[in-house]
This record gives C-alpha cells, structure tokens and sequence, in this order.
C-alpha cells in the first residue's frame, strides 16, 4: 500500500472510531445490555468484516437496527438468550452468503434505495436529539446553550476545514479539537463517560449458558430470522451506497459471509449481533477511508479504548460526537430524490415516501419489504397495460391477430379482452411472435382462448410461439395447434 492511502486510512479509521463509541453504547443501552457488549460486538465484527468481508470502506459494527429487534428477547429470557440469537442470526447470515443469495440485491428497485437512504439519515439526525435531555427531561438555559454551541462549532469545523486543507479528516480534528477546547476552558458539558464507563478487559470466550433444546430453539429461532434478514438487507444495502460512493464495485456474497462468521464470534465472546452502519461508512469514506485497513485501524482501536484510553476517551464531549453525526446525516439524506419529485412517475414518488416513512416508524426490513411490493406491483400494472393486438380480416375471409406485449398473471384479462369469438369469423390465427410468456396464467389465458372459440364452433391457430412458451405448454399438458 502507498504512504498516502496508508496515512489516509488509518486517519479515517482513527475518526471512525471515535463515531462508533456513542452509537454502539446507545444501542447496548437501548437493548437493555451492558455498553460493553456492545464495544465487544463493535471490535470484532467491524474488525473481521474489514479483513474478509467484500466491500472494503464499509463499516460494520453493533447496529441500532438490530438491537431494536432484541429487546423484547432481552427483557422476557436474559442475555444468554440473546448470545444465542447472535450465534444462530450468524449462522443464517453465512448461508445466505454461502448459497450466494446476496445477488437478490438487486431486486431492490432504486426508489427504494433511495428510501431507505432518507430513512436512516433521518433516525441518525432524531437520534442525535436523545443526548439533549438530561434522563427524561430537555435540557434549558445554560446547559442547552452550551450543548448548541459546541454542536454547531463542530459543524462548522467539519465543513469550513476542507476549504483550508484536506491533509485530515475534518470530523477527527473537529472531534479532538472541541474536545480540547472544553477540557482547557473547563466547560460544564456532558461527555462520554456520563453515558457509560468503557474500561474492561480482553472479550472471553464461553458458548451461551442456556439449555440446547428444541425449547430454546422456539425462543431465539424467530429473533435470529429477524435480526440476520435486517443485517443483510441493512449491510447489502450500504454496499450498494458504498459502490456508488466509490464509483467501485463490492461482492455482495462475500461480504454476507464475513458478517455472518463476524456475528458467530461476537456471540461467542459476549457481544452483541451487528452489521453495516451507514453513518460510520459515511464517516470513513469522507473522512477517506477505502481499503480494508481504515476498518481494521477502527475496530482494533475500540479495543484498545477499552484496555488502555478509557480516561482519556470518557472525556470527549459528547456535542463534538453529535454535531459530527448530525453532518453525516445531512451527507447522508439524498437531497436530488426531493429535486427529482417533478421528473419522475408519480408511483416512484410514493414509494420514495412510503419506504422513508415506514424505515422512520418501523423497522428498515418492513419497509424493504413494502417498497419492494409497490414497486413490482406497479411494475406488473405498467406491463398489463402495455399488451394489445393488431387485427385485420386476411383475403380468405379468416381473421389474423398480431399480439405485442407481456401475457402474465395481471395482463390475461386485457388478454382476453381483445377477442371476440362470437362475431370472428370461423378462421382465427394468433401470432405470438412479438408476445412474451412468462407464468402459468399465460398458458392458462391461452387455453381459456382456445375453449371460448371451441365452444363458438371457430377454430383457433397459434404460430409463432417462442420455445419457452412451448416448454411450459408441454409440462402443463396442453397443446395448441
């Protein structure tokens, strides 16, 4: 590796770790477990991922996503249960990747995408809002003036240095030199350490201590389903942003495995179950982190924080962490899906909106899911309506249609309705040469055709079929002469 892409990615690694702190301690906190199952969870999978996964650049860690789908697991069977759920939602994520599953991908329509974009941007920004409450209560006077200001300097230092110089990542010298400034002038701001104390020592190992039966298994199997279906569609997702970024090209299936095996050690040594967090690979790649070593210099250094730094680390203000994570939501959100409402159908527009909304309110999977349903469900309308035949009465007094279009499951009704077997005439030719089949219904309609003009006493021809339609035509048991 060159000097310069060595020194660009252990300074975007150096940022990236300071970024990981705070979120990976939420998230242990939300789910109700101990912040430093959630270092753990952060060193090892960003860690591994970095050295085998396929997206070299992108950051995993302990995701928000996936801690909310543990909560409930948490509260009602423990902590044990849940490193179980990490090893089996591990496993699952592995054969996915192993069966070369992560091509599915690219069914997820670019609305979609750009939804699921705009959602994450806005929980990074909503989540930010958390840490200007003191328990339960908004902070007010002195306390919030402080806290916005210090925000809103490490803003502008983020985005006034590159006019400057590019030479460091403008979130690390923002990071630091807030945090310098608030320890010299002695300001009364919180720091990291008020969320949590990080000190600890090595991650040991030890399997889960519960009962391997079929019982557990009807515990955790739903959780882990859960969890390794939002993992992958959260990580191949920022794969996807990441290749875009980069102008690069990643492995989705590669990476699917490396999560997987990632998730599998973390649950074996205590720490919480993870995937790609779109804010750190926003972070890493600004900062100018591409290779694989700006992950590895990320997730050896949230070790080493926890071994050696604690004093130190615990005393970054958390207003430098949050005016940096409040620019990578901005740098996030894709601005051109709000200039491009006029350009675009309208049913792309909705979906847009639909995948943002519920990635807000629900979870990223549900959303996915949903955005891709509209999606192919507009599709498949788009198709039906673009069947429609040609007709003309041939010299011998017979009738010729020439179809066009996709014969599917939504388009046999306007299949259908352009014939009309009671007034042909007794001689009926279709040619299917510019018609696509594609499903059952297809040969299903065909065979509905054929009885309607047997029962008008017509006869019905049919050329041109490509092979394919003869194949299923044959399976089916149906011939069409």
């Amino acid at each position: 590796m060159k000097p310069k892409p060595l020194r660009a990615d252990v300074l975007a690694g150096l940022t990236t770790s300071f970024a990981l702190l705070p979120e990976c301690i939420a998230f242990a906190l939300v789910a109700h477990l101990n912040p430093l199952m959630g270092l753990y969870g952060a060193f090892i999978i960003c860690t591994l991922t970095a050295l085998f996964g396929g997206r070299p650049g992108m950051v995993s860690g302990a995701a928000g996503s996936m801690a909310v789908v543990i909560v409930a697991l948490v509260v009602q069977h423990g902590v044990q249960y849940l490193l179980a759920t990490v090893l089996l939602g591990g496993l699952i994520m592995l054969a996915f990747g192993l069966l070369k599953l992560g091509k599915l991908v690219r069914m997820v329509p670019h609305p979609v995408m750009l939804g699921f974009v705009n959602g994450l941007a806005i929980i990074i920004a909503l989540a930010q809002l958390e840490h200007f409450k003191s328990g339960d209560t908004w902070l007010s006077g002195q306390p919030l003036y402080l806290m916005t200001g210090l925000v809103a300097l490490t803003m502008a230092i983020v985005y006034l240095l590159p006019r400057l110089t590019r030479a460091v990542p403008p979130a690390l010298v923002a990071i630091l030199g807030v945090g310098l400034a608030v320890y010299l002038l002695g300001l009364p701001t919180r720091t990291l350490g008020d969320m949590a104390h990080i000190a600890g020592g090595l991650p040991t190992f030890a399997l889960p201590d519960i009962p391997w039966n079929l019982q557990t298994l009807h515990i955790i199997a739903p959780y882990a389903i859960l969890m390794a279906l939002v993992g992958l569609l959260e990580t191949l997702l920022t794969l996807n942003l990441t290749d875009e970024i980069t102008e690069s090209r990643g492995y989705p299936d590669r990476e699917c495995v490396a999560l997987g095996a990632a998730n599998i050690v973390s649950g074996v040594f205590g720490g919480m179950g993870g995937c790609a967090m779109i804010g750190q690979t926003v972070i890493n790649l600004s900062s100018g982190g591409r290779g694989r070593l700006s992950g590895v210099v990320a997730g050896v250094l949230i070790l080493l924080f926890i071994l050696f730094l604690s004093p130190l680390i615990e005393r970054i203000p958390l207003a430098a962490l949050v005016g940096v994570m409040f620019v990578v939501s901005q740098q996030t959100f894709a601005w051109a899906s709000l200039r491009v409402v006029n350009k675009v159908p309208l049913n792309d527009v909705l979906v847009i909106i639909a995948v943002t909304v519920i990635t807000v309110f629900t979870d990223l999977a549900t959303a996915v899911l949903c955005g891709i349903i509209i999606a192919a469900l507009n599709f498949a309308w788009q198709q039906a309506r673009e069947l429609y035949a040609d007709a003309h009465i041939e010299a011998d007094g017979s009738k010729l249609y020439h179809l066009h279009g996709t014969l599917f499951f939504a388009s046999t009704a306007p299949f259908l309705n352009q014939f009309d077997p009671a007034n042909d005439p007794a001689h009926v030719t279709l040619d299917c040469r510019h018609l696509r089949f594609v499903d059952y219904s297809a040969i299903a309609a065909l065979k509905t055709l054929r009885e309607r003009y047997a029962k008008a006493g017509k006869q019905l021809h049919v050329f041109h079929l490509s092979e394919r339609c003869k194949q299923m035509l044959k399976r089916a048991g149906g011939e069409l002469g």
